[in-house]
């Protein structure tokens, strides 16, 4: 990869002191090594340079909650409440998925991902052929943790997905031993039971211990409908992160998507266990499932990061999109001060890093960090003027993913001018409608 010079950009660092400045970024191979200073000295001829000036370089979009294997899904299941949502329309197209459905899947929310300028994500896979999404997330150059998922519990789970408790454990350790830390650690494993209702106990017991034993994140989903509560505790006597805590699942290793519909003892839960938790406002509307009570969560200290979920139920994985969402929904409770721009993108980048434990390598542009960056061209109708504007404002507000320029991801640039240069567009658009196809006569 060599070294790359960003000249006279205007950096959005995201670190601790929320620094914005004007200057060259330079980064070898993957590292950053200077960060609007001096330049160190490097070799004129073996240096890219991007000329920047005018633009926005932030550190790359952090997704915390996504599943690729939906991607196909998108426009296949609107207009509908969760669990119908899942046992008519999502349960059984999953269950139908081959290994070049989920490799398309995943290839074609990859390309998405990164033309929007998300770099980084946590997803969730289907019950089988997830080696081929870890093919496509290896060859799409996005950094990533993922999974399985696991389900070997529930009346309403399709054949095809049901599992054998001992199975589903093992066909997820081998997955781990396979692709954990992958290429210099850009892919990571992470145990996924989908949810309490279609888990048995002994498995989510122990999915605790292997995380514990693997250093590994657990991510699932966890009260974002209300009659997913109630068949929770009709089911182990409890609501769900109560239950979750009682078994011992609750830690920093824990990533819980949605938590929509929390008390005031689950609240406190999370915040004394460390656990981190996913909004995704964009699914929880679509859904009708509810608004997360963000801005109290923050304020209690309970580490949270932004995910647009899955395409089926959100129909776009678009990080600007989510951004606007989160800083919009909690003025209409709280006022026009709630949630505001700087601190929605710090949800989005730093934010997502941190609930995933990746804050010491991705989040913010300083100096040993890894090169994860999104360059914003802004010159555009929809974000001027420019004069006097609050650029976190104009990133959150006015931007869009048609203001990503280039992305770099490890250092690797993977989208260039709008562009996305390591996935085959035409061909993963070709086969993302023959894959659908495929798996709408099986159902």
């Amino acid at each position: 990869m060599g070294t790359t010079v960003l000249r006279d950009a205007t950096i959005v660092t995201m670190n601790d002191r929320d620094e914005i400045i004007t200057g060259d970024v330079m980064f070898e191979d993957d590292k950053l090594v200077a960060v609007g200073g001096p330049l160190p000295a490097h070799d004129p001829a073996a240096t890219t340079v991007v000329e920047a000036k005018g633009k926005l370089l932030l550190p790359g979009f952090v997704q915390t909650h996504i599943h690729l294997c939906q991607t196909l899904f998108r426009g296949q299941a609107d207009d509908m409440a969760l669990m119908d949502w899942l046992r008519t329309r999502i349960w059984p197209l999953e269950a139908a998925h081959d290994e070049e459905s989920v490799y398309y899947s995943a290839m074609l929310g990859i390309g998405e991902l990164l033309r929007g300028g998300t770099t980084t994500i946590l997803d969730m896979e289907t019950v089988s052929h997830t080696d081929f999404a870890f093919q496509a997330m290896a060859a799409g150059g996005i950094r990533a943790i993922s999974g399985k998922v696991m389900m070997d519990a529930g009346g309403d789970v399709p054949k095809g997905l049901r599992e054998d408790t001992d199975r589903s454990i093992a066909e997820s350790t081998a997955l781990l031993e396979k692709w954990h830390g992958f290429d210099n650690g850009r892919l990571k494993y992470a145990y996924c039971p989908r949810f309490v209702v279609s888990c048995t106990e002994r498995l989510l017991k122990e999915v605790r211990d292997l995380s514990a034993w693997h250093n590994v994140l657990v991510h699932t989903h966890a009260a974002e409908n209300r009659e997913e509560i109630e068949l929770v505790r009709s089911q182990r006597g409890m609501r769900n992160i109560a239950y979750l805590d009682h078994i011992g699942l609750t830690s920093p290793r824990l990533v819980l998507a949605h938590c929509v519909w929390l008390d005031d003892e689950e609240r406190e839960i999370l915040r004394k266990t460390g656990t981190r938790m996913t909004h995704c406002p964009g699914s929880n509307l679509k859904l009708a499932s509810g608004v997360a009570l963000v801005p109290e969560l923050l304020e209690q200290g309970i580490q949270m990061g932004i995910g647009a979920d899955g395409a089926p139920c959100n129909n776009t994985l678009d990080m600007f999109q989510e951004m606007r969402l989160t800083a919009m929904l909690h003025k209409v409770r709280l006022g026009p001060e709630a949630m505001k721009a700087r601190q929605v993108l710090r949800l989005a980048t730093i934010g997502g890093a941190r609930t995933l434990g990746l804050d010491h390598l991705i989040g913010s542009i300083e100096t040993g960090k890894k090169a994860d960056l999104v360059l914003l061209d802004l010159e555009d109708f929809q974000t001027f003027p420019s004069y006097g504007a609050d650029p976190y404002s104009r990133i959150v507000y006015a931007a869009s993913r048609s203001s990503v320029s280039y992305v770099w991801v490890d250092g690797k640039l993977v989208v260039e001018r709008g562009k996305v240069k390591t996935v085959d567009k035409r061909n993963v658009l070709r086969e993302a409608d023959r894959s659908i196809a495929r798996l709408l006569k099986r159902i």
